[in-house]
């Protein structure tokens, strides 16, 4: 069954074209940067984006920092919410049960697919983008001290302001695709069980942005201070945090477990829906 699935998120085209969407702003970002050699200054616009000009290594990082706070959670919620209401909206979730197949064994499958759309979305975006980002910049050794000196073994300049070695660089590029990843699990959920609840697609998937615009809200309100912390989108640029020297992580730490208890409950309340759902479609 997740074999089938998997064949079927791979068969159509609309994923295709999303990750394509995905991947082509951050390349088309790159772009004007490099013909026009305007970068935002620190602490303006995407993160990270204004170090691309001195090496090419870091524009994963920046293109991450693009499609994280809009893009990349709507093409996880579309995904999400026709998981299992795509399918009966059109029909074939009653078909799908009379075979013997079992609620959890679909849901599970559905879920695994999901899993597997993140996972290709967060890769594709980083692999693209650090070619772009080499062929656009170059990778040229950067300066990692305040002496303007150059050492050959230095890849990018940490946010704290000291130098990071290719190797280094690899590693905490790894870590923020394996954070994101964990956090657009969250939103996956999240779509998966309103995905369970109605036959609509659009109407999950736009149940689980209207989830997401409310937590970003609530964490800008001094007045919601209290529960902030426990927001799906509270910890979202916890990922910035591997690009520290040393790596900060607290925030990183915080942001997993938050995003496990949401992925533990979300899939919870799916099951338990699902699997007493009168299927009439």
């Amino acid at each position: 069954m997740i074999r089938v699935e998997l064949v079927k998120l791979a068969r159509r085209p609309r994923n295709w074209v999303s990750l394509a969407l995905l991947c082509g702003l951050p390349v088309l970002v790159a772009v004007f940067v490099a013909v026009t050699h305007l970068a935002p200054p620190p602490g303006q616009g995407p993160a990270l984006l204004s170090d691309v000009l001195s090496s090419g290594s870091l524009y994963p990082a920046a293109a991450l920092a693009i499609v994280l706070p809009v893009f990349l959670p709507i093409a996880v919620a579309v995904i999400g919410g026709d998981s299992i209401a795509g399918e009966a909206g059109s029909g074939m979730l009653r078909y799908l049960l009379a075979r013997p197949v079992g609620r959890a064994r679909l849901l599970t499958a559905k879920l695994v697919a999901v899993m597997a759309y993140v996972l290709t979305a967060v890769v594709l975006v980083a692999v693209t983008s650090y070619v772009t980002g080499i062929l656009l910049f170059g990778s040229q050794p950067v300066a990692a001290s305040p002496g303007g000196v150059t050492a050959p073994n230095i890849a990018a300049t940490s946010l704290s302001g000291s130098g990071i070695t290719p190797a280094e660089l690899l590693l905490r590029i790894l870590g923020a695709v394996a954070f994101i990843a964990v956090s657009m699990l969250g939103v996956g959920a999240i779509a998966l069980f309103l995905s369970t609840v109605t036959d609509s697609s659009l109407g999950a998937a736009l149940g689980a942005l209207a989830a997401l615009i409310t937590s970003q809200v609530l964490v800008t309100l001094n007045s919601a201070s209290a529960i902030a912390p426990y927001m799906p989108t509270r910890y979202w640029l916890a990922w910035l945090d591997f690009f520290r020297d040393p790596i900060l992580w607290r925030n990183i730490d915080r942001g997993l477990a938050v995003q496990a208890v949401y992925v533990a409950v979300f899939l919870a309340a799916a099951w338990a829906h699902f699997a007493t759902k009168d299927i009439a479609s």
